[in-house]
């Protein structure tokens, strides 16, 4: 297969529009869409490993699609009534399948690549210095999926040579793939069939957080999978016999009871948290994770500043260290507070805004008055723990006034709720200055053990 017969057979086949529909589909979902893709640390163009999961979870609607144009142009030759002409051609057969074969891997190469490619120079100019080598294997394994799930649908429709192969194909591998796709609201990634069927989809979780990456056990068991599904494909267009045929089903069977020997049995063996990118980096008592460790120049001098404030408004019983937060947790679930840290979640929207004087603002809150419920994208903790982080903040910095974290509106805060905390402002700063810092104790106290921070600071009884 030269270089010429290959531009041919891309001008004239549909090869090369399978990989434009990975391609400007995948751009037309991430670019024309403010979805979760765009939000937090574990954004498609936040880090590396985020960018190529996110770009492989879209293999749940492209690998089905792409497995229905590889059976529309399997159908080729049948439908224009060559089968028995080309069979009597001197050239051979693996040189006639090899044709359309390469020519769509080739389209489908370039189109997921240049996806990534997008991605990846997003990623670059982006703020993290971070570049770990795991994100490869995740974006090569999607490539492997693509190619061996078009020449898996020639073969078939080589195999099947009717109107109906393509759609057939389709719709079945597009419902198993709805069925076998793993949900990310766990603490991790499962889905509801068994853990090793799941794997056999090549599409992944959307990524939720930021740490978890793929296992070498599952790029090893999914490649050999889908190279079993790729030779199958393969020696299905060259088969011209029944036996043939059969024959061929082989290496699919084999891919497949080699993949399930050493794809993980459970979700915990199937995404790992990534330790380089998990380890500390730290400027005196402020870490962050290796990941994110560009936060750190600005996080540090405003972290030390607000340490010292929590100590003048706590004495011993203040956090001594602010650290970036990285437990894993279900969405939804509340955080692991502790009382000797500050723990900053890099996916809160507020802290994302905080800047200078803010940020050392946020960060007194979340010392006094730590928010349980989580605020990161697609939870729904939302903003009820800022009206009581507001007054403990304001009183901590000696404001003359309740300064909110965020200006309060209809459509964030209750007006009753925030009327509330006025209210407490008021009855809090009229006290005498012992008795304030004894509110200030009970509102740590609640917020810590995730009670009604505003009537521990009140002296009401929490409802």
């Amino acid at each position: 297969m030269n270089g010429r017969v290959l531009r041919t057979e891309l001008k004239r086949s549909i090869a090369p529009w399978s990989g434009v529909v990975v391609l400007g589909g995948s751009l037309a979902v991430f670019c024309l869409f403010n979805g979760l893709w765009w939000q937090g640390t574990s954004g498609w163009t936040a880090q590396w490993t985020s960018m190529a999961l996110w770009t492989r979870s879209l293999l749940t609607f492209w690998w089905p699609l792409v497995v229905g144009m590889g059976a529309v142009y399997g159908l080729r030759d049948s439908r224009a009534r060559m089968t028995e002409l080309l069979a009597t051609t001197p050239l051979p057969a693996w040189r006639r399948a090899a044709l359309p074969a390469g020519a769509t891997a080739l389209a489908l190469a370039s189109g997921f690549g240049l996806l990534v490619l997008v991605g990846g120079v997003q990623v670059a100019l982006g703020a993290t210095s971070y570049l770990p080598l795991g994100w490869l294997p995740i974006s090569l394994v999607a490539v492997l999926a693509l190619v061996a799930g078009a020449v898996f649908g020639m073969g078939v429709a080589r195999a099947v040579p009717s109107a109906l192969t393509p759609p057939a194909l389709v719709v079945f591998l597009l419902m198993t793939g709805m069925f076998l796709r793993p949900s990310n609201e766990g603490t991790l990634p499962a889905g509801l069939a068994p853990n090793r069927l799941v794997l056999l989809s090549p599409a992944t979780a959307q990524p939720r957080e930021m740490l978890l990456t793929l296992s070498g056990s599952v790029h090893l068991g999914q490649t050999l999978w889908l190279l079993g599904l790729l030779a199958t494909g393969f020696a299905l267009l060259l088969a011209t016999t029944r036996r043939a045929r059969l024959l061929a089903v082989a290496p699919v069977l084999a891919g497949a009871a080699l993949a399930l020997l050493i794809l993980p049995a459970a979700p915990r063996g199937t995404y790992v948290v990534d330790k380089a990118a998990a380890a500390l980096v730290c400027d005196g008592p402020v870490c962050v994770t290796q990941a994110n460790s560009s936060h750190l120049p600005a996080l540090a001098p405003r972290g030390k500043e607000a340490l010292r404030v929590l100590h003048d408004a706590l004495g011993d019983q203040a956090p001594a260290s602010v650290r970036e937060e990285t437990a894993l947790r279900a969405l939804g679930d509340q955080r692991q507070l502790s009382a000797d840290v500050v723990l900053v979640d890099l996916d809160d929207p507020l802290i994302a805004r905080a800047s200078g004087a803010d940020l050392t603002r946020f960060l007194v809150a979340q010392g006094l008055a730590p928010n349980c419920e989580p605020r990161g994208p697609g939870e729904g903790g939302g903003l009820v723990d800022v009206p009581a982080q507001s007054i403990a903040a304001s009183w901590a910095l000696g404001d003359h006034q309740l300064e909110p974290l965020q200006k309060p509106d209809s459509d964030v805060y209750a007006q009753r709720t925030w009327a509330q905390a006025d209210a407490a402002w008021q009855k809090l700063t009229a006290l005498p200055p012992a008795e304030q810092r004894s509110r200030i104790a009970r509102l740590h106290a609640a917020a810590l053990s995730c009670t009604n921070e505003l009537a521990a600071l009140t002296g009401e009884a929490s409802s």
